[in-house]
């Protein structure tokens, strides 16, 4: 990269996620691969917001004009879930390609309206899902076509993180599943804290676009004061009947590495998808664990740019899969709210968290066992099919 001029990017959303966006921005601006030409926030980010590394790029809180006068080639949308394919859309129609973060859209329509509007304009989209750049990803592909354990029975994912009270005043949108005017938000745990575990889940099952899959059966609680879900299963049916099922919480009694496993006849493959780690277990020999690099997704964007041969790691066309989760879950009907004596709460470092007893061994469960948390005998599951 360093051999070609650097690509003007703007960012929009600096704060919040968008501040991990300002650091990678200084890392591949010390490389020359890019420069930051603006920042749209409603507030300017200020000098120590910024950093040092990145210069003085113009502000504004109007993205069409931020554009106009920058002439930005990347845009990041790293902004409420709301909002992202409005904004896209108007980075799209200036002609910038796009990193827009994940979920990419709240609901199926605004999904397609992303699609079709990027496809109009003629310009590359990736979607966010940073685990999809890992090299593990198309190893375990290889390890599967060739039979490394055997008939493939199907795919589980596991996910049980701590988030204290505090969290879901984060933003005006946190916890919500629409706005009061009415604007589907769907920031459940499914759909965006732990979205990974069901996109890479999918992506290994090669069933991550939208006609992949045949239905969806949900399971949606929150613990929390919230109206979106923070306990979740689900199981997804791909086109040839595999089952896909994710079991994540985000009241968890312990905080856990988020992994994927995938069951065959013969063994089993872990992959701790954070980590770019990879447990093999195969019947009759000693488990193999290996490493793995990742691909960054906004350089793998630029590569793409500048050689058309590199393929995009993840167009929004193969989150169409996980998009069909999200519809789901949008249409659902209300999380269910589960009563304090199956949960407790707890101090923590940002106040107090609510804990969800015996809800680790069950995330693992569904996970392993390919089951919902019903099936699995909590007292407090039942079962809605989308």
């Amino acid at each position: 990269m360093s051999n070609e001029q650097p690509l003007p990017v703007v960012l929009v959303g600096g704060r919040g996620y968008g501040s991990r966006h300002l650091h990678h921005l200084r890392r591949l601006a010390a490389r020359g691969a890019v420069t930051l030409a603006g920042v749209c926030e409603l507030r300017p980010l200020s000098a120590g917001e910024l950093g040092e590394g990145l210069g003085s790029p113009a502000q504004d809180s109007d993205l069409g004009a931020l554009l106009e006068r920058t002439g930005a080639r990347i845009v990041i949308v790293s902004t409420p879930i709301h909002t992202h394919v409005d904004l896209a859309l108007t980075a799209a129609k200036a002609g910038a390609h796009l990193l827009v973060e994940k979920p990419p859209a709240p609901s199926m329509a605004e999904f397609r309206r992303l699609a079709d509007g990027v496809r109009a304009a003629g310009v590359r989209c990736q979607i966010g899902f940073q685990s999809l750049g890992s090299h593990a990803v198309p190893r375990i592909r290889e390890l599967l076509a060739g039979g490394a354990i055997g008939h493939v029975r199907g795919f589980g994912a596991a996910g049980a993180w701590v988030r204290e009270e505090a969290y879901w005043q984060r933003a005006p949108w946190g916890g919500l599943r629409r706005t009061p005017d009415g604007r589907d938000v769907v920031d459940g745990v499914l759909t965006n804290p732990l979205a990974h575990a069901v996109a890479t889940a999918l992506r290994l099952a090669g069933a991550d676009r939208e006609t992949d899959i045949d239905g969806v059966e949900l399971e949606l609680y929150r613990v929390n004061d919230i109206a979106a879900d923070d306990t979740s299963c689900a199981r997804m049916t791909t086109s040839d009947g595999t089952p896909v099922v994710t079991a994540v919480t985000l009241a968890a009694e312990r905080a856990g590495e988020p992994y994927v496993e995938v069951h065959g006849s013969t063994g089993r493959i872990t992959f701790w998808y954070k980590q770019d780690r990879v447990l093999l277990e195969r019947d009759g020999a000693e488990p193999e664990y290996s490493a793995y690099d990742r691909t960054d997704l906004l350089e793998n964007l630029i590569a793409h740019l500048r050689d058309a041969t590199v393929p995009l790691l993840v167009p929004p066309e193969r989150t169409g899969g996980f998009m069909r989760l999200v519809e789901a879950v949008r249409t659902a009907p209300e999380p269910a709210t589960l009563p304090e004596p199956v949960w407790h709460s707890e101090p923590a470092e940002q106040g107090p968290r609510r804990v969800l007893d015996g809800i680790d061994a069950l995330t693992a469960a569904g996970a392993r066992q390919l089951a919902l948390y019903s099936e699995l005998g909590a007292p407090w599951a039942g079962s809605t099919t989308r």
